[in-house]
This record gives C-alpha cells, sequence and structure tokens, in this order.
C-alpha cells in the first residue's frame, strides 16, 4: 500500500554476493531500473523489472573491466534511456554508463575522472539543460566534486571542485 505497511519481498540476483551500492529509477518505459555492483565478479549490472512491482527482472551486466561499479546512481536522460554513474576501482576513476536501451542491456562507456582516487559516492541527476550532473568524492584532495556532462551521453564532461572538506586534528 502507499504508506508501505506491508510488501512483496523479491530476489532479482542470487547469484553470488550481488546487489551492493544499489539505485533505484523508474524508466522511461514505466519499469523499475535497478543499478548495483556484483562483488563476487567486479561488474556494474542492471535489472530491468519486468512489472511494476519488480516481481521478476531482466539482469544485464554493464561494465565488466576490472573491479568497477561501487557507489552507482542511475537516472533516466532526456533521451529517455538510463544513465549510470559509478566507481571503477581498479583505476580509481569516476565513470558512467550511457545505456543503448531501457533495459541497459548494452551501454556506451566513459571515464570522467581519472586524477587521483575519485568517483566514490556518486550521485546523478540531469539538470535543467537536459544533461547529467554528477557529484562524487576525491579520496586524494579530500574534495568535493562536480560533472557537469557535455552530452546525454556524458561521453565529455567540466569538472569542478565543489567544497573542499577539511579535517581538523585537535588535541584534548
Amino acid at each position: 500500500d502507499v504508506a508501505c505497511s506491508s510488501a512483496a519481498i523479491t530476489t532479482l540476483d542470487s547469484t553470488g554476493n550481488v546487489g551492493q551500492y544499489t539505485s533505484i529509477t523508474i524508466g522511461s518505459d514505466g519499469l523499475p531500473i535497478i543499478s548495483y555492483y556484483d562483488v563476487d565478479n567486479g561488474d556494474l549490472k542492471a535489472a530491468h523489472c519486468n512489472d511494476a512491482a519488480c516481481t521478476s527482472a531482466a539482469l544485464a551486466t554493464v561494465d565488466s573491466v576490472g573491479f568497477v561499479g561501487g557507489y552507482t546512481s542511475i537516472t533516466v536522460g532526456a533521451d529517455g534511456l538510463p544513465i549510470i554513474s559509478y566507481y571503477n576501482g581498479t583505476n580509481l576513476d569516476l565513470k558512467a554508463a550511457h545505456c543503448s536501451n531501457v533495459a541497459c542491456s548494452s551501454a556506451a562507456l566513459a571515464t570522467l575522472d581519472s586524477a587521483g582516487i575519485v568517483g566514490q559516492n556518486t550521485s546523478i541527476t540531469i539538470g535543467t539543460d537536459g544533461l547529467p550532473v554528477i557529484s562524487y568524492y576525491d579520496n586524494t584532495n579530500g574534495d568535493l566534486k562536480a560533472v557537469h556532462c557535455s552530452n546525454v551521453a556524458c561521453t565529455n564532461a567540466a569538472l569542478a571542485t565543489v567544497q573542499r572538506f577539511l579535517l581538523i586534528l585537535g588535541s584534548n
């Protein structure tokens, strides 16, 4: 019900240790789509639900080169296709996957920031200009960063440091 006082629980993927760093949105087809990390294989995966209640889903490996897919965030772009921001744990980079279809069974992949250890704790949305905007953590410098994509596929982007986080160590 609307108050979520009861719920039907469905296991969508149970092949190994899967389901970390989940993010969900409603696709342009009206069905949920979930991005998540497959720990055992080190892959970014997507689950496109077959119905509104998500009682079953079509599963797809979106990126499998290295250990990729941590800290996922998913939204639907102005073109009606899912776009996912995520962390490349092998190269320590921020990446984006622009899905080629609503089920995300294939995608164009792009590395957006590779200067140091960057790309953890991502969050993605679509700006008022119709282009993706991604926030993420720069672990090397302790900064909050943002990427404003130059196109809907996010194959090119402008980087900006939003706020420097300072760790202040004091003595008692």
